[in-house]
């Protein structure tokens, strides 16, 4: 028997879609032993058209803030004290703890959260080891007492964890396309470049992503950007960004 939809029917169904999209809500509570920031504003900026422009702020008053919106879709931003970059958080639909630390910054709660900040600190890791072998490396060279397998063992070592880390970053951006943590997490990486240049890692990450990814705003931005420098270096056969006679794009 085939069921006829009603007037009435349709309404309700309109006013459920309006009543869960209008209870999609981001809040942030923030917590902090930073002694520094009592009594100061803290900001949450979105990078647009090249400008960072504030969404949200919030007083910190005896260790404690909170920030509360709504949340149709999910935003990467970014935390700030004035002018000063703290840290990256997504808004998105549920509670978001921050927690602020003379020795860590940490939002957890919500999974884009969770999934970055579990990024963040492997990654940290990977790059605290690497930062171990490179220090190996220099004390034993400066000893006197090194060999040279020793030597070209620790730097074979360095290599394989450098490797093990970008392909880490490579599949992280990949198993996220789709969501802002890839493009998000990809400007990251290329954002401690001195300048946007397209590197191998840069080269793989976008040879398989999808035209979502590449349509980007801050992803086309830059690779725009580096293609224009590399023929500008191209042209110039110079490798230095600094040049007082090379004009080198950067990013915002």
């Amino acid at each position: 028997m085939q069921r006829t939809t009603t007037p009435y029917t349709l309404l309700f169904l309109l006013l459920a879609v309006c009543l869960s999209s209008c209870s999609r809500r981001y809040k942030v509570e923030g917590l902090s032993s930073v002694t520094a920031l009592e009594g100061k504003t803290l900001y949450l900026k979105v990078l647009e058209n090249g400008e960072w422009t504030a969404v949200d702020s919030a007083e910190m008053v005896h260790g404690l803030f909170r920030m509360e919106g709504p949340a149709d879709s999910a935003r990467m931003v970014t935390l700030y004290l004035d002018e000063e970059c703290i840290m990256p958080l997504v808004l998105e639909n549920g509670t978001v703890k921050v927690t602020l630390t003379n020795s860590q910054f940490i939002a957890q709660g919500t999974p884009l959260n969770d999934a970055l900040y579990e990024f963040i600190e492997k990654r940290n890791q990977m790059e605290r080891c690497l930062g171990d072998l490179e220090r190996k490396s220099i004390r034993l060279a400066m000893s006197g007492l090194a060999r040279q397998e020793d030597l070209e063992r620790l730097k074979k070592e360095k290599h394989r964890k450098k490797q093990e880390m970008e392909a880490y970053v490579r599949t992280f951006i990949a198993d996220n396309y789709e969501n802002v943590l890839g493009p998000s997490v990809f400007m990251m990486v290329c954002c401690a470049l001195p300048y946007p240049i397209l590197t191998p890692q840069a080269e793989e990450i976008l040879k398989n992503a999808p035209e979502s990814f590449k349509e980007n705003a801050l992803v086309k931005d830059f690779v725009t950007k580096a293609h224009s420098n590399m023929q500008i270096l191209e042209k110039h056969q110079c490798t230095d960004p600094f040049s007082p006679h090379i004009q080198i794009a950067s990013l915002p």
